[in-house]
């Protein structure tokens, strides 16, 4: 472009140079002058063109100095925009480096950032650590010292129990110790009624030994607890009160972390009320001193074997076979029958006071809990079998063996068991039903279960019992009311003489009940009441007391209570109007100590 601009102005230079002596010419051509003029003229116009030409020379080395200029220039700015490219490639650089630098000073500080949250929580961690170790160093300084368990190849061993100082005040003997027998209370007319009695006693107390063991997929272990409310052929409380130790429960244990439990051997029976599912050692104990419960109390402790599913901790099944028995009361019948024996000490059973029925099969016990969210359910059923062996010959003119044969009879029974805690679980309130027929001995005052026909096949009781509970609980006492009853139903035949016979018949006689007789001799023995069958319609108890909690801490419990009952004993009534009763006012006393 700048070539282009100084090609123009020469020809802009040599078109002027050249337009005066054009004019000229011509005009010297028409002019009529004379040829003198005409090299004057000549001579002025070859000046002019050398001046001309040396103008354009002139103008010619002017327009080569501006071209050189412009070249000049040209290199110049080819230069400075050269200098430009590379000032912008350094600067674009520069940019990049300042930016690279600037997030590298971020990351920086990012990365001080976290050291120093890293170096304060180190210092927090630090801290923690020595704490802990400190609480961990105590902590095992106090397993050394005082451990709450044992370890021995892999199980943990846990003792527990209590040791107890017990006494009872009754206003009519029962000659019981603390263990109350409720379907004892004598009638007016007995000497015991006359007579209160007061026990001291430490044979309650309780040793315990828990173990268990964890394995991949369940938990394994066993339980055992005692007291010493049993005794031997020379057990008294004359001098040295040497009872025996008692087996309360001895069992063995598979958890399953399925939800299957298998657990067998002595242990509560599943009629037994617990508080969590069916969860074996949380069985819903009222709280009283006396070792036989409250009247309505439904349970037994034996042999069972126990399966037991867990269903979302909402739901539980459990199912049970245990250890069968028959309690047994008949007046007036025929010796037909046979349902069992005085135990055999050979066969390791007691000889002196106990009668052991010869079984048929075990008892099947089945329950159904859960827990909607609110307090423990629970629905269950037993199916017993009875059996004894008939004489039918055993009143014939003349008595003979020949012709006996066995008979069975099948009995069970069906209860709920309900339970709510209420005021952020400090009231606890519980009820309890069981009905059925022979079923007398899963009740705590052990009603017959059975009693026979006159021709010598058994009769099932018809049997019901009910308890209500209500328990107050604070840190440093409990609080409890406990109302319960039995019922034993009339079950009552005509023999072939029209006489009366089985349970409660209105043809037994109660006229002696209200009469005091004679004792036996020696000193220990009351008299026995004339004419006085007196079979139990229904038990009713009405319980108060509390337990005051006077230590309760990581060195175990100290605890003292007392506990006031009412025991009302009712009869059948005979066609006479006599209905005999046995009334019963029991004080008792607890000091314990809790093994932690």
């Amino acid at each position: 472009m700048k070539r282009v601009i100084a090609f123009a102005l020469t020809l802009m230079l040599t078109s002027g140079a050249f337009a005066a002596p054009s004019g000229q010419a011509a005009e010297t051509d028409k002019s009529t002058k004379p040829k003198t003029a005409r090299r004057s003229s000549g001579s002025s116009v070859s000046k002019d063109l050398q001046e001309l030409k040396q103008a354009i020379e002139a103008q010619q080395q002017q327009i080569q100095q501006l071209q050189g200029d412009l070249q000049n220039r040209d290199q110049k700015i080819q230069q400075l925009e050269q200098r430009l490219d590379q000032s912008q490639n350094a600067a674009t650089q520069a940019q990049s480096k300042a930016d690279a630098a600037a997030a590298q000073a971020s990351q920086q500080d990012q990365t001080v950032s976290s050291l120093k949250s890293d170096v304060s929580d180190l210092k927090a961690n630090a801290t923690n650590v020595a704490l802990s170790l400190q609480d961990e160093q105590k902590k095992i300084g106090e397993a050394i010292e005082s451990p709450l368990a044992l370890h021995f190849k892999g199980i943990t061993i846990t003792p527990g129990g209590f040791l107890a100082a017990e006494t009872v005040w009754r206003q009519r003997a029962l000659a019981a110790d603390i263990n109350s027998s409720f379907n004892s209370v004598p009638f007016n007319g007995a000497t015991q009624s006359n007579l209160s009695e007061f026990f001291a006693t430490g044979r309650q107390s309780r040793v315990t030994l828990l173990a268990e063991g964890k394995l991949k997929a369940a938990k394994i272990g066993g339980y055992f607890e005692a007291d010493f409310l049993s005794s031997g052929t020379t057990s008294n409380n004359n001098q040295s009160n040497s009872y025996t130790l008692r087996q309360r429960q001895v069992w063995g244990q598979a958890a399953l972390d399925s939800g299957w439990t298998f657990t067998g051997g002595q242990m509560w029976s599943l009629v037994t009320e617990t508080r969590k599912g069916t969860d074996i050692r949380s069985e819903a104990l009222p709280m009283t001193i006396d070792p036989q419960y409250t009247v309505g109390f439904s349970w037994a402790r034996q042999y069972g074997f126990r399966v037991t599913k867990n269903f979302m901790n909402r739901v539980w099944f459990g199912f049970s076979v245990e250890d069968p028995q028959t309690t047994f009361t008949a007046h007036g019948n025929a010796a037909n029958f046979v349902i069992g024996s005085l135990g055999n000490s050979g066969g390791l059973f007691n000889a002196f006071n106990g009668n052991y029925a010869f079984n048929l099969a075990p008892d099947i016990i089945a329950k159904l809990a859960f827990e909607p969210g609110w307090g423990h359910f629970e629905v269950f059923g037993i199916a017993s079998q009875f059996r004894d062996r008939i004489f039918p010959n055993a009143t014939a003119t003349t008595p003979s063996a020949a012709g006996a044969f066995n008979d069975s009879k099948t009995g069970g029974g069906v209860g709920v068991n309900m339970r709510g805690s209420f005021a952020k679980k400090h009231v606890d309130v519980g009820v309890h039903l069981l009905g059925g027929n022979g079923i007398g001995r899963y009740g705590t005052a052990g009603l017959s279960d059975a009693t026979v026909h006159p021709d010598g096949t058994l009769a099932l009781i018809r049997s019901y019992q009910g308890l209500g509970t209500l328990e107050f609980h604070y840190p440093k006492f409990d609080l409890y009311f406990n109302g319960g009853v039995e019922y034993a139903g009339r079950t009552a035949f005509l023999n072939s003489k029209g006489a009366g016979v089985g349970y409660g018949s209105p043809l037994f006689s109660n006229a002696g009940c209200s009469t005091e007789t004679l004792p036996g001799g020696n000193g220990f023995t009351p008299g026995a009441l004339g004419s006085c069958n007196g079979d139990t319609r229904n038990l009713q108890e009405g319980t108060v007391g509390f337990w005051y909690k006077i230590y309760n801490g990581p060195k175990g419990r100290v605890q003292f209570g007392p506990q006031y009952s009412y025991v009302l004993r009712n009869t059948w009534v005979d066609l006479a109007g006599n209905r005999p009763k046995g009334t019963e006012n029991m004080f008792f006393t607890s000091f314990r100590y809790y093994l932690p």
